[in-house]
């Protein structure tokens, strides 16, 4: 083939054959490693729920089709190279030869490689092998003439093969292209086509040549990562959108109240109150926990801490559902047993169905009882006198977990001075099952009872919780509500 821009230019002297060699050697180690990465982080594209993984997965094929057109370069390069047959160097003064690629694996990269000519003047034309096997074209058919060359090409790409052509002839600008071809198989092919003209001793253009690369596979590549990877910042953009939106329906559905707050307003017992939200580890897992504190149109105080399995705005909505509707429910008069049912029920028929703890408790400020029930949840701890003690816990299954479920209710005799904490199970990191991260939680809050017993207000009780927990790395965020019965 001729050199480009002139016909009698001299050819650059071609590189040793051990530099290439050495090329080819690193070339195949870089794709071994590349393969092994590849291996360690296979997945299913198609069935891979997470798209960072296959975005990972999308560039390591792109880079390995970068690295299959280098090999495939790279052994025509060598194949181009003169032997040295008449040598005499000592046997052990040239490094041994790398091996040889699988037959089948060098064919594949050298079709993806071709050469042509055109030839203005005598109008021949000159194809490589690789091109006709490129172009799904029998060599005995004979090669394509320009004019014959967009018959192969996708009707979407041929004005701009002639447009690239035509530049070429006429004012001798190189070619640097894509299109793609329409092989006899029906198949849909991207090829490369680099060119430039050859001129004559007049300046005239006496042919054209071009370098013509198979890139179907390596375009795949890149509309994969790009796919991928506009996937993924779909999916955060949605997460960052879903995330604000369940901190701000959090904010919205929990007490507003800041410091302590005191029920009944003029009775004759003043109940302390003081709660918190604890977010998790990671901030991002927005649950579906609540607090919440209710004076009682009879001058009874609701007190309810609870938590919906799951994270973000289903959560966080379905919680502002249950504790809608427990508020509702306890404004009506039902008393903590009976509600509890209802609000399994309302779980195990909502349309999106969840699992929840709860307890649920109606302090009488004229007789100090509590009267309370539980699903599923950690009972209420009862501070009196500086030592601490779980409540006996009424019979309760989970929220959402069996339909027509029946909840039993205890009632506890309270002093003047007594501290009453309900806390979610999240406030320690769940190394074992949740049971046991439970009482390990409550194992903690108990003994926090010497500082309780110094502590002058709720808030300062709340206070010594987020000191004790606040600190952790929790799995899951938690909520705690401390009541303190006044003098």
């Amino acid at each position: 083939m001729p050199s480009p821009l002139f016909a009698d230019h001299s050819a650059d002297r071609p590189p040793e054959r051990d530099a290439v060699e050495a090329l080819i050697t690193q070339a195949r180690r870089l794709r071994g490693g590349l393969d092994a990465v590849r291996r360690e982080s296979a997945v299913d594209t198609g069935l891979a729920p997470d798209p960072q993984l296959r975005w990972q997965r999308a560039l390591c094929d792109l880079a390995a089709h970068h690295l299959d057109d280098l090999g495939g370069h790279l052994d025509q390069l060598r194949e181009g190279l003169p032997t040295e047959s008449d040598h005499d160097s000592a046997p052990d003064a040239a490094p041994p030869a790398p091996p040889e690629p699988a037959p089948h694996e060098r064919g594949a990269l050298l079709r993806r490689v071709g050469s042509a000519e055109w030839n203005l003047l005598t109008d021949e034309v000159s194809w490589s092998d690789e091109l006709f096997a490129m172009f799904g074209r029998a060599p005995e058919d004979g090669p394509l003439t320009l004019d014959e060359l967009p018959s192969l090409v996708h009707a979407e790409d041929q004005e701009g093969l002639a447009a690239m052509v035509t530049d070429c002839l006429v004012d001798g600008r190189p070619i640097d292209g894509e299109f793609r071809i329409v092989r006899r198989d029906g198949s849909l092919r991207t090829v490369h086509m680099v060119g430039e003209p050859v001129l004559d001793a007049d300046g005239c253009t006496a042919c054209m040549w071009a370098v013509l690369r198979d890139v179907s596979e390596l375009r795949r590549s890149q509309q994969a990562v790009r796919e991928t990877r506009d996937s993924l910042h779909h999916e955060r953009r949605v997460a960052q959108t879903e995330h604000r939106l369940a901190v701000e329906l959090q904010e919205a559905v929990l007490p507003p109240w800041r410091g302590s707050l005191r029920f009944p307003q003029g009775g004759p017992v003043a109940l302390d109150l003081a709660g918190r939200y604890l977010p998790s580890g990671t901030r991002a897992l927005i649950g579906g926990g609540w607090y919440d504190a209710l004076q009682l149109p009879d001058g009874q105080t609701l007190l309810s801490v609870g938590d919906l399995t799951g994270h973000g705005i289903t959560a966080t909505s379905g919680m502002a559902m249950v504790l809608g509707a427990l508020r509702g429910m306890a404004v009506a008069g039902h008393r903590p047993g009976p509600l509890m049912g209802l609000l399994n029920q309302l779980l195990d028929s909502a349309a999106q169905p969840a699992l929840g703890s709860a307890v649920c408790g109606w302090f009488d400020p004229e007789h100090r009882t509590l009267e309370w029930a539980q699903a599923g949840h950690p009972a209420p701890l009862l501070f009196r006198r500086g030592t601490g003690r779980a409540l006996d816990p009424p019979d309760g299954v989970l929220l959402g977990a069996t339909s027509g479920a029946s909840y039993t209710q205890h009632t506890e005799q309270l002093e003047p001075g007594d501290l009453l904490v309900l806390h979610t199970d999240g406030l320690v990191p769940r190394q074992a099952a949740g049971g046991a991260a439970a009482h390990e939680g409550a194992e903690r809050l108990l003994a926090l009872a010497p500082r309780f017993a110094a502590a002058r207000s709720a808030q300062d009780s709340v206070r010594i919780v987020v000191e004790e927990f606040g600190s952790g790395e929790r799995e899951d965020d938690a909520c705690v509500l401390i009541a303190r019965v006044g003098d």
